[in-house]
């Protein structure tokens, strides 16, 4: 059977303080199959970039893994010293972040840059690096690749240079991808080409994507599956048809009420009242339980697991297959190509229907 590209089980991250400890990340369990896009979102704070962070090894001190555990092509990865989990990063796993200006270095060429990167993690010679440069720049669509290559950062568009970056994570033909808001910093009109390239690229090298973002437009065309992250914590996770036409948890409702829709008419936008916990005041019980309009006692008094949404595990609750006095909202077309048969999960006691 093939490893999951990435398979993290309840993972903890914590800051320690003279105060105290802080919790940024608790009880993370997540999956991507090789080939899969899965989608992770949530407010600035949520933990999205963190858990990215920890999956590629490079949390900031003091932050540190507590528990859990992370394995990526089926190796177990949080427990490696920093110079074993140097020879993964860009072999095993690669890293596209949110301004491509800062992950270039401005003072080599794109073409020196790729190069060393090839040369790192393959057995290639310098020319047969440059040669396999100059094809994954005709891969991601720069024109002109065997004369870009002498070009530096500076003289890309900021379209282009996320590309470069793309072909750089993609050099050392890696398994595990992890795209932190790869489209943030550019133009509307270059996102959706960027994401349309990363969601065809890693479906040909059959590599696994975290997509981090705060866009459900970009999970929405690109992703299979999401993850939706409040508090340091994953609240929901299923198929991107599963989650954005049918929330279960009040947080994605929410995001998803707050969204507008072409072509639906709605008097007003939702809105969730208050905002993310701080780290140091994180509520008892569910996480989300203040700004929660459906919150009961027992919201307030335990954390709820993450429960399945299969139909058995529904019995007797109505509350969260069909929230009161919210009816079905047209959503714009989403990307639904893979036929993943896994049920979605949501930490929310409405999924018992036992609330006391």
């Amino acid at each position: 059977m093939t490893a999951a590209a990435l398979q993290v089980t309840d993972l903890t991250v914590e800051f320690p303080t003279r105060r105290g400890k802080l919790t940024a990340l608790s009880d993370v369990t997540l999956d991507i199959q090789p080939g899969e896009i899965l989608g992770v979102v949530g407010e600035s704070g949520a933990g999205k970039s963190m858990t990215g962070m920890a999956v590629l090894g490079l949390l900031e001190p003091p932050g540190r893994i507590t528990a859990g555990e992370i394995r990526i092509d089926g190796q177990r990865t949080d427990r490696l010293s920093e110079a074993d989990m140097a020879k993964v990063r860009g072999r095993v796993v690669g890293a596209i972040f949110q301004d491509p200006l800062t992950s270039l270095n401005p003072l080599f060429s794109v073409g020196r840059q790729l190069e060393e990167t090839i040369r790192l993690h393959s057995d290639l010679d310098r020319k047969g690096a440059r040669e396999r440069a100059v094809a994954l720049l005709k891969q991601v669509g720069i024109p002109g690749a065997e004369e870009r290559l002498d070009h530096y950062p500076h003289q890309f568009s900021g379209g282009m240079r996320q590309r470069v970056v793309i072909a750089l994570a993609l050099a050392g033909e890696p398994r595990l991808v992890i795209a932190d808001e790869p489209t943030t910093a550019l133009d509307v009109s270059i996102q959706a080409q960027i994401t349309a390239l990363l969601r065809r690229l890693c479906k040909e090298k059959g590599a696994g994507v975290m997509l981090v973002t705060h866009d459900m437009g970009v999970i929405a065309e690109t992703a299979d599956r999401v993850a939706v992250m409040y508090a340091g914590r994953v609240v929901e996770i299923g198929t991107v048809a599963e989650v954005l036409t049918r929330p279960r948890h009040p947080y994605t409702r929410g995001l998803m009420g707050s969204i507008p829709a072409l072509g639906a008419r709605v008097e007003r936008l939702q809105q969730i009242d208050g905002a993310m916990p701080r780290l140091n005041a994180i509520p008892q019980g569910c996480a989300f339980n203040p700004r929660c309009p459906d919150a009961g006692p027992r919201c307030r008094r335990e954390r709820p697991p993450l429960l399945s949404s299969a139909p058995e595990a529904r019995a007797g609750n109505t509350g969260a297959d069909e929230p009161a006095g919210q009816g079905p909202v047209e959503r714009p077309p989403m990307n639904d190509g893979g036929k993943d048969t896994r049920p979605g999960s949501a930490a929310c006691w409405l999924m018992t229907g036992d609330m006391a």
